[in-house]
């Protein structure tokens, strides 16, 4: 399941967020909080949803899925992940550029 390049001589991730998201699902998915073909259903519905894509935008419907799927299992609720993007926008809009993201 973990990838190994995304092609020959390129990375598999482009932003770190996407390793963490990758990494957290994994996690997940491996303490039981959901199986392989629930996880599968859902990141197919939000790719399908997304349309033809070049795959810059793999990862973004990957962070909808997950956040999907947190949500119905009772990971988290919604006003914690609206606090948790509100809070994550704000570092990001007052991190200087070059500078790493902390929340």
């Amino acid at each position: 399941m973990i990838p190994r390049e995304a092609a020959p001589g390129q990375p598999v991730f482009a932003e770190p967020w996407q390793a963490q998201a990758f990494a957290l699902v994994v996690q997940l998915q491996r303490a039981g909080y959901f199986t392989a073909p629930e996880w599968a259903e859902i990141l197919g519905a939000e790719l399908r949803a997304a349309g033809e894509d070049d795959g810059s935008h793999y990862y973004e419907s990957w962070l909808k899925a997950l956040e999907k799927l947190s949500l119905a299992k009772g990971l988290t609720d919604l006003a914690t992940l609206d606090a948790r993007t509100e809070a994550w926008e704000h570092a990001y809009e007052h991190t200087p550029h070059g500078k790493p993201v902390v929340l």
